[in-house]
């Protein structure tokens, strides 16, 4: 057994943890130029700790978007057996696009190094596309969102809706609403 396949100690997942969530926080606001000792300072751990569970930032920017896709994956499912499928539905649609600006630059800066984020995402992506056409059957069929609405319509819309939120003034989530609502049966 080599040290990489043995589980993490309780105090290294916790730092892990710790440095994911302080560097998706200033990567968001402060912009991914920001060095990684400033990361390990901010998560009050000493860079070695952050080389040794991310050995480049490149290992740092994946692992902050794969954690946030299976954040969406968690929420998808949770949401699966809702009681009402159509406001589970929009809800997650709206956390989902939300939570894709968050990880635009993310994915712009692992595809401007060579890497394609979906190939990064991995099981993640294809669990996360199951989970959401899940929602949309279920909250079609319960009347809620169009018959003819298909999971790649879906994409595309999500897509669309974060492109126009980054190129027009006005309102945060306006042009989103509106597009969300043409989803609804």
């Amino acid at each position: 057994m080599t040290e990489t396949d043995r589980p993490l100690r309780a105090d290294a997942r916790r730092n892990r943890a710790r440095v994911l969530e302080v560097a998706q926080q200033v990567f968001e606001t402060e912009g991914l130029a920001v060095p990684v000792d400033e990361v390990a300072k901010r998560a009050g751990v000493g860079i070695g700790t952050v080389y040794r569970h991310f050995p480049t930032k490149e290992a740092l920017l994946e692992a902050i978007l794969i954690s946030r896709v299976e954040g969406l994956v968690a929420d998808a499912q949770a949401l699966a057996d809702a009681p009402e499928p159509g406001p589970a539905f929009f809800g997650f649609v709206v956390r989902m696009v939300r939570n894709v600006v968050g990880n635009k630059a993310l994915g712009e800066a692992l595809a401007s190094s060579g890497r394609d984020p979906v190939e990064v995402l991995g099981s993640a992506h294809t669990e996360l596309r199951a989970a959401q056409d899940h929602l949309l059957a279920r909250a079609q069929q319960a009347g809620a969102v169009r018959a003819d609405v298909t999971g790649a319509d879906l994409k595309a819309i999500i897509v669309g809706i974060i492109a126009a939120e980054r190129h027009v003034d006005g309102e945060p989530g306006r042009l989103g609403s509106i597009m969300i609502e043409s989803l609804r049966a």
